[in-house]
């Protein structure tokens, strides 16, 4: 699955520059997840980021795009070959 940030963000702005895929970037009035760059930071680390650093605990996983490990490898492994 995709994370998401939900309405509890503080604007902290700690979890922006974490993202490896560039997924993360400011909304209309908090930060968003763009679903078709997260990856859950699988293929470059073993858990998200984002999650492991937000203070207030307001990124789950997005219920609309769910993704198994193997999607998300997949997804990961075009991206960074889009940066190549």
């Amino acid at each position: 699955m995709a994370l998401m940030i939900t309405d509890e963000c503080i604007n902290c702005d700690v979890c922006e520059p974490e993202c490896p895929n560039d997924a993360i970037s400011m909304g209309t009035e908090i930060y968003v997840i763009e679903p078709s760059k997260c990856t859950e930071c699988v293929g470059h680390f073993d858990e998200p980021q984002c999650r492991q650093v937000c203070p207030v605990e307001c990124i789950p996983l997005n219920p609309e795009h769910v993704e198994s490990q193997s999607e998300l490898l997949i997804k990961y492994q075009h991206l960074t070959a889009n940066k190549g």
